[in-house]
């Protein structure tokens, strides 16, 4: 498994002001939700202390080319605030997965899972919300649960990942049911939606159903 927090691909970043609150007020309520359930957070014991979980929401222009679609996210290692400000979150200009390069601009380097953010809107122009997260109890009930789940092999944060998460896309019903497992990624999953209460729902019913299994 590999190092929780760490970016891999290649960042243009230009260091901006905070970011205005219109653009990120909708995620943060459920990046707040997120964080008290402990889907989104920092745990010593766990990941080797780092912060773990992200949040991101398509912006305008909503008819832009698929690797210039923006989006804001919450920034590297922001898990283990319990709130953020437009300090914390980053906008992100463009996606190129097979080139590993995001420019993002903000007062923070974005998430260091941006490049599955991206890739995600890329794929879906009608995606507006995408949220990854980390559950040990809903990640080992993955496939019991029947939820689509990239290669083992396969890192977060890399071009190769972009490439599975194709492979789910046309392969699987991940389309239809809103979340997979990160297979190479310890209890990583990712939920997404046209909405944030479509992606949160995804997730927390999923969840649910995890705790049934034990």
């Amino acid at each position: 498994m590999d190092q929780e927090g760490v970016i891999k691909f290649e960042l243009w970043f230009l260091q901006r002001p905070p970011l205005p609150e219109e653009t990120w007020h909708e995620v943060d309520a459920w990046r707040r939700l997120l964080h008290r359930t402990k889907l989104i957070g920092q745990d010593p014991d766990r990941y080797e202390g780092y912060g773990y979980g992200n949040i991101s929401r398509r912006i305008a222009p909503f008819d832009a080319a698929p690797h210039e679609r923006r989006f804001v996210i919450t920034g590297s290692q922001t898990g283990g605030l319990p709130v953020l400000t437009g300090a914390h979150y980053a906008l992100v200009r463009e996606t190129h997965p097979t080139q590993n390069l995001i420019a993002a601009e903000g007062p923070i380097l974005p998430s260091s899972e941006s490049l599955t953010h991206g890739t995600l809107y890329a794929l879906d122009p009608d995606l507006r919300i995408v949220m990854h997260v980390h559950s040990p109890e809903l990640w080992r009930h993955a496939t019991r649960l029947g939820l689509p789940s990239t290669c083992p092999d396969v890192p977060y944060g890399s071009p190769a990942l972009s490439d599975e998460i194709g492979r789910l896309y046309r392969d699987t019903e991940v389309r239809r049911q809103r979340l997979f497992a990160m297979g190479g990624h310890e209890d990583g999953l990712v939920a997404f939606g046209m909405t944030a209460e479509e992606a949160g729902m995804a997730l927390m019913t999923a969840l649910a159903q995890a705790f049934q299994l034990g």
